[in-house]
């Protein structure tokens, strides 16, 4: 219990100041630290990711930096997706959610540093 405290806090730091939540921050500490099976960090993550969205949305609402119509779309959107996920999840074997979980990091920490090395060629080239 001590250990998915400390967990939660963690995750609740890194959730603000990152901007990141649920799966990419849960669901590993849940299956490596806490040993969950990836669709038990998976189900766990998507319920603790609620209190995280809401209070950093209200928090970053009261400094001007949600844009709700944007947000309202992403969230329905999001909804109306999660079933065919989570039926698609209850049906396929851990390491085909394990190794499509870690795919989908590579591929966001690939972009990450694709445009971080595009921003810094053209501030090179410019000047700055």
């Amino acid at each position: 219990m001590i250990v998915a405290v400390l967990m939660g806090l963690a995750a609740g730091v890194l959730s603000g100041l990152l901007g990141v939540g649920g799966g990419i921050l849960f669901v590993p500490a849940l299956t490596l630290v806490l040993g969950l099976s990836q669709i038990r960090a998976e189900a766990t993550s998507l319920l603790a990711i609620i209190p995280v969205a809401l209070v950093g949305a209200w928090r970053q609402q009261r400094y001007g930096n949600v844009d709700l119509r944007d947000g309202a779309v992403l969230g329905a959107l999001s909804a109306v997706g999660v079933g065919a996920g989570v039926a698609l999840a209850n049906v396929l074997p851990q390491k085909a959610l394990r190794f499509g979980f870690a795919a989908v990091i590579l591929v966001v920490a690939a972009q990450f540093i694709r445009r971080w090395h595009v921003t810094r060629t053209a501030r090179l080239h410019s000047g700055e």
